[in-house]
């Protein structure tokens, strides 16, 4: 059996959940955030990382109005090998190739129905990303980065 790729599967569920009439998600469905620290420590991670010329650090932030339609996506760039970093903040070191995928799904899906929605893309380079400054309760950072001057907005 051919396995179907993240994309593909994005777009089944909206069909279905565009045929079926788009209604509240149940509060079940809801994709978690992992623990603060662990979420810290894979934005620092992906400054570590050394990439090939054909990979790049990217965020994506989106502001989606319907429930089903955000969590769908939500599940779409979890297994693209997006991190959740915040709730409608991801972030990730992949090739360009998935960059353009993603953004190209992104766009399909933004115009597949009637939205007000938003969904940014932005490409950070790894000094940027060394340079973030963190705000936020229970965040240790001399314990998670050996650094003070570090923020996470």
């Amino acid at each position: 059996m051919k396995k179907s790729s993240p994309k593909t599967i994005l777009k089944q569920r909206l069909k279905r959940i565009k045929e079926a009439g788009i209604r509240p998600k149940p509060k079940n469905e809801d994709v978690p955030l992992a623990p603060l620290k662990d979420r810290v420590q894979t934005i620092f991670n992906f400054s570590e990382q050394k990439t090939k010329s054909t990979q790049m650090i990217f965020l994506i932030m989106y502001d989606i109005e319907n429930d089903k339609v955000r969590t769908e996506i939500a599940k779409y760039l979890i297994r693209k090998g997006c991190t959740r970093i915040q709730k409608s903040v991801y972030m990730a070191n992949l090739d360009k190739k998935i960059y353009n995928e993603i953004h190209q799904t992104l766009k399909e899906v933004q115009e597949s129905y009637e939205n007000n929605d938003s969904i940014i893309m932005i490409p950070v380079s790894s000094d940027l990303v060394r340079a973030m400054k963190i705000i936020g309760k229970n965040i240790d950072i001399d314990m998670i980065t050996g650094n003070t001057n570090v923020i996470f907005l």
